[in-house]
């Protein structure tokens, strides 16, 4: 099984996702990363010289690559969702997980934060909302699980996703040792 972590920029997935496959023993993939390594620059960089079509395309020819493995974690780009293919692609071959956080802790999150080419911008406050708004009912319909992570430490986002996996069905339930 494959679980992908979609969600706003900021919001846990990478940071998320390599605890939640330390947990569960499988291996993670950050597609920003992989996405890196095969264009050979920074993701910032490759946005200013090519453009975000060009992004996307790749970023839907790394999300149909990395969904194919039988498991593990993907940690998707924030913007993974907004290619109808993509959601589908998602749905359809692995447990999509929407890291779900409110814009206001997603500026304090991301304020100094100078490598998200989309918050270059002279208000990053009203940018992070309009993606909000643009975005999430792209996230809520991509997603099999919604996961609110406003403040929990990562460890507990990380307990709560395998319990909605277990009430699910999708892990046996842990029972604890006596």
């Amino acid at each position: 099984m494959v679980l992908a972590l979609v969600g706003m920029p900021g919001s846990g997935k990478s940071t998320v996702g390599r605890q939640l496959a330390r947990k569960l023993g499988v291996g993670f993939v950050d597609c920003d990363q992989v996405i890196e390594l095969r264009i050979g620059m920074a993701i910032k960089d490759f946005f200013a010289s090519q453009g975000e079509q060009a992004f996307r395309d790749i970023e839907s020819q790394v999300i149909d690559d990395m969904t194919r493995t039988a498991c593990g974690v993907l940690a998707t780009g924030g913007g993974a969702v907004l290619k109808e293919a993509n959601r589908q692609l998602l749905r359809e071959r692995t447990q999509v997980i929407y890291l779900r956080v409110q814009p206001e802790e997603i500026f304090r999150r991301l304020k100094n934060d100078q490598q998200r080419p989309l918050l270059q911008v002279d208000d990053p406050k009203l940018k992070i909302q309009q993606l909000f708004e643009e975005r999430d009912p792209y996230y809520q319909a991509a997603a099999h699980f919604v996961i609110e992570t406003n403040r929990p430490r990562i460890p507990t986002m990380v307990t709560m996703i395998v319990t909605q996996l277990e009430l699910a069905g999708l892990l046996p339930i842990e029972t604890p040792a006596t």
